[in-house]
């Protein structure tokens, strides 16, 4: 039986590759089980979901295992489930976690008629995920707890992300693990160039790692000196880092050619979906650490709904005058 399945590289580029410890860790369970919990997920001889267990059970063909037929209506209803299915895991990064969604969104569009509002949707899937009257955007956003202008900046940056691996295979996995630190729109920028102009694009993207320190560069010629006690810094006030935003906004703003109003809008954008994405996973995943710390949670989100009112009164005021 495990003969007649199949690998799709398509399917299989969806799901996050485990680290190599993972790996590890889930064939020493295998083995010590005698048995394959949880069943490999098929679509007519396609393996979706499985295929860390299905490489390990071709290694240990004695081990025990079962199969679950699962039915879709073609390959991008099968995309759009693998991408929702891992949306699941806890140990997905931020970049992990806007290329699936964005995946998602994009297979959802072609397989399930795109955000056209649908009274009688033409199909559908388990878990309750239809196309009905909500256009796929706002249900995806809803699911994963963001803005709609997240699910489709998030299709964008896997546009990206697809198209730089097609032009330098390996720079997805640098992107997706958090190994190179590009914005949302340097990566989305990739898909929308032309293929000649995409190695040069990377080789920027590639970048944007963080400068190796002088001192760990040359620790094997000398030793590190000795640092001058620094004064601590003192905590900038609201006021002080509104004054701050609008000085950076303002040369942003200028007409260098570097940067527009958009850049502005769009790195802010990121900022706050990497914010949501920090704060769902560490609520989510530490139930009962954050219960113990709920003051201290309440105090900071108090600190963060200050500093938005405080924002928006600045602007008030700024219209105003």
């Amino acid at each position: 039986m495990l003969q007649n399945l199949r690998i799709d590289p398509e399917f299989e580029s969806k799901i996050p590759p485990l680290r190599e410890e993972e790996l590890k860790q889930l064939e020493e369970n295998i083995l010590a089980d005698g048995v394959v919990i949880n069943p490999l997920i098929v679509w007519d001889g396609i393996i979706v979901d499985g295929h860390n267990r299905y490489r390990i059970l071709q290694q240990h063909p004695e081990i025990q295992f079962t199969i679950y037929e699962k039915e879709f209506p073609d390959r991008y209803a099968v995309i759009a489930w693998i991408c929702k299915n891992q949306l699941g895991r806890r140990n997905l990064t931020s970049q992990q976690f806007k290329y699936l969604m964005g995946q998602q969104y994009k297979a959802e569009k072609i397989a399930y008629g795109g955000d056209r509002k649908n009274n009688a949707p033409k199909s559908s899937y388990q878990n309750g995920n239809l196309i009905l009257k909500e256009k796929t955007c706002e249900r995806i956003a809803a699911e994963n707890g963001v803005a709609r202008n997240t699910v489709i900046r998030a299709e964008q940056f896997a546009n990206g992300v697809d198209a730089a691996e097609e032009a330098v295979p390996g720079i997805k996995q640098e992107i997706l693990t958090g190994s190179i630190k590009p914005t949302e729109k340097a990566v989305a920028a990739i898909a929308k160039a032309p293929p000649e102009e995409r190695p040069a694009l990377i080789q920027q993207l590639r970048q944007t790692k963080e400068p190796e320190k002088p001192e760990e560069k040359h620790k094997d010629k000398e030793k590190p000196q000795e640092k001058p006690q620094e004064k601590p810094k003192r905590k900038r006030s609201v006021a002080e880092t509104l004054q701050a935003i609008r000085e950076v906004s303002e040369k942003m703003l200028q007409p260098t050619g570097e940067a527009d109003a958009d850049d502005i809008c769009y790195e802010l954008g990121d900022a706050l979906d990497n914010m949501i994405f920090r704060w769902n996973t560490c609520l989510q995943n530490n139930p009962a650490l954050c219960l113990s710390g709920l003051e201290n949670i309440r105090r900071i989100s108090e600190q963060g709904i200050d500093f938005i009112k405080n924002f928006e009164q600045s602007i008030r005021e700024a219209n105003a005058g």
